[in-house]
């Protein structure tokens, strides 16, 4: 019986790596593939020219064929222009989650079918889970550094093709098997910010400024009266505390209401920030709709909540801080993925 063909997507990190060896290891036709997406200036994240080598030369090191995959003109429309036009209308948006969403798990899943691969493979720490009523997103083991989040919106036939062999390990145990393999990754750092953005070139400031005109704001504060300003009211996010131009003050002060229509900031204290709902919009649940409380995830990194869904609104169970607008909204039952939205 000849073995599955699978395309492992190789960013050139330690988790990718450790993918496509266990694959190999396991029985599996394995073929390595690095998407092009950035063709611009970039200090971090992943895909990099050092990068596509690192994937190149891990595929070398386990005897499998390694391909690029130019995929730059779509990053640039589902990812980098809905990244700079979330800003202008004062949201904060998820561009890792809209990479997974467009590319990762939609360009490259039909790419790889079009080649003849039955399945993708990613070194996400998460889990595909077989519930007996259909299948869901479940938690990487780590929880340090569970995924989970950014995978929520994978559908069941993306899932019936997607395969994830790290989302039972923990990620020391993932670079102790790369070190035991040799691979040249081992300890390589994590990827951590948007890929796309520089810090050595002025960062997301001088990215946006490049692409839109940026709009001074007034910050004032809870009755109204003029405090400060900002250079680029684009560049504000619900709980912020730094960069608000507000002097002077011995309290911390955050960022509680960002209007771009007016361009003004409101700050407030850590208390002004605290909400007992949040409205949402785009709701959608995995198989059936859930009428209770679910551990709610705000961010791809937060930790969860407990709420319900009533009227477009999440109810929290106990007061919580604020969701930026634009942000994803996960929820979870039992570690798994059982709806999303965004926050409104």
């Amino acid at each position: 019986m000849s073995a599955v063909p699978v395309l492992v997507a190789m960013s050139g990190g330690v988790d990718s790596s450790v993918t496509a060896a266990l694959l190999k290891t396991q029985g599996y036709d394995v073929t390595g593939v690095t998407m092009k997406l950035w063709g611009g200036v970039q200090d971090s994240g992943c895909c990099s020219v050092s990068d596509v080598e690192d994937a190149r030369r891990v595929a070398d090191q386990l005897e499998i064929p390694h391909h690029v995959f130019n995929f730059g003109d779509d990053f640039d429309e589902f990812v980098v222009q809905p990244y700079v036009e979330a800003h202008t209308r004062g949201q904060t948006p998820n561009p890792c989650i809209e990479c997974n969403r467009h590319l990762k798990f939609d360009k490259l899943l039909r790419r790889a079918t079009a080649l003849g691969f039955d399945l993708v493979a990613t070194g996400h720490h998460a889990r595909v889970v077989d519930t007996g009523s259909g299948l869901r997103v479940g938690r990487g083991a780590d929880t340090g550094k569970d995924q989970s989040y950014v995978l929520h919106m994978l559908t069941q036939e993306q899932l019936s093709r997607v395969v994830l062999p790290l989302g039972d390990m923990v990620k020391d145990d993932v670079r102790a098997l790369a070190t035991e393999l040799g691979l040249r990754t081992a300890d390589k750092p994590d990827s951590q910010d948007v890929c796309f953005i520089a810090h050595t070139t002025g960062g997301r400031q001088n990215f946006l400024e490049s692409r839109v005109e940026l709009t001074p704001g007034q910050v004032v504060d809870g009755s109204g009266e003029v405090v400060g300003s900002v250079d680029a009211i684009e560049l504000v996010t619900i709980g912020q505390r730094k960069g608000l131009g507000v002097s002077g003050v011995v309290a911390p002060l955050y960022a509680t209401n960002v209007d771009v229509s007016t361009a003004t900031v409101t700050i407030g204290s850590r208390r002004d920030l605290v909400v007992e709902r949040s409205p949402v919009r785009g709701l959608h649940w995995v198989g059936r709709a859930v009428h209770g409380e679910v551990d709610v995830q705000t961010s791809a990194h937060g930790s969860t909540s407990l709420g319900s869904i009533e009227d477009g609104e999440i109810v929290w169970a106990a007061p919580t801080s604020k969701v930026a607008p634009g942000q994803s909204v996960v929820f979870f039952e039992n570690d798994l993925v059982v709806g999303s939205a965004i926050a409104d």
